[in-house]
């Protein structure tokens, strides 16, 4: 079974994008640090292949701070060529991040130093992963529209810092088919890149609590004050929706309310800092 979700905006954005490329010295591709291989679009990865890049690893704050220091090792150390770089955006050190980027990228095109040239660089990412944050955010104001659902941004923006580098944004673009099954695509639907229509939230639900019971239990436990981990991931969404009420005529659990209590409590940092997959995990 496969999602098909690819808005025609998002097609024309992979065709802008392809179009500009030429023109651009450094990429920024933005990552969701919870899931850096799933939100790595393969379209994109083809279309920037030989440019210097920064990958910028979003919502850090909400993840497992330990697996992030391991995906920053692991995107660096990956390339062969040093035209790459990995760093940590977070929100709570926004005056960082203006200083980091551009002196970054001055060191990824060197030759683009100097009173007479800037730095040109492109944003991309998968949808509602943090490009827009990033750019509010080093350029100390709001000049894109920042939403907590996809495809936000619908059009090409180009700003320029008050270091003299540009910034082109672009629309998120999603590749053309997904699988339903896969576990790339579960951590997709359960992390908000994907819309939650395409998605049911019980089967995400289901596919978290399996997840958060192997690698998080103590704080799925702690969160929603479990006396002992639950033996499996039914169990676990069915204890989840009798403690917030999720309970239709009959006293039978609704777990598609329930998945939609794990689904945010996750989203929103509430059941604490989780990273959904690690270097060494398979795709």
């Amino acid at each position: 079974m496969t999602i098909q979700w690819y808005p025609g905006h998002m097609n024309k954005a992979r065709k802008a994008i392809a179009d500009a490329l030429p023109t651009k010295d450094v990429v920024l591709e933005v990552l969701d640090a919870r899931m850096p291989r799933a939100s790595a679009n393969p379209v994109l990865a083809e279309l920037c292949a030989h440019k210097a890049c920064i990958k910028i690893l979003s919502k850090s704050d909400l993840a497992d701070p330990e697996v992030t220091k391991e995906w920053i090792r692991y995107l660096e150390s990956a390339d062969g060529n040093g035209r790459v770089a990995a760093i940590a955006l977070t929100t709570t050190r926004p005056g960082e991040m203006r200083a980091k980027i551009p002196e970054i990228c001055k060191r990824l095109v060197p030759h683009r130093t100097g009173p007479t040239k800037s730095v040109r660089a492109m944003v991309v990412g998968i949808p509602n992963v943090g490009k827009s944050t990033l750019i509010n955010t080093l350029m100390e104001r709001k000049v894109t529209k920042v939403g907590d659902e996809p495809a936000v941004t619908k059009s090409q923006q180009l700003v320029t810092l008050k270091s003299g580098m540009t910034l082109s944004d672009n629309p998120g673009i999603l590749w053309p088919r997904s699988d339903i099954d896969s576990a790339a695509t579960m951590r997709l639907a359960l992390g908000g890149a994907l819309p939650d229509t395409v998605m049911d939230y019980e089967y995400v639900g289901l596919f978290a609590a399996e997840f958060f019971l192997t690698r998080y239990p103590q704080l799925l436990c702690t969160r929603f004050k479990l006396d002992e981990v639950p033996a499996s991931p039914m169990e676990a969404l069915q204890t989840i929706g009798r403690k917030r009420g999720c309970i239709r005529s009959g006293g039978v659990v609704d777990l598609h309310k329930a998945g939609d209590v794990l689904i945010h409590e996750f989203r929103n940092g509430t059941l604490g800092r989780i990273t959904l997959e690690a270097p060494s995990d398979p795709p």
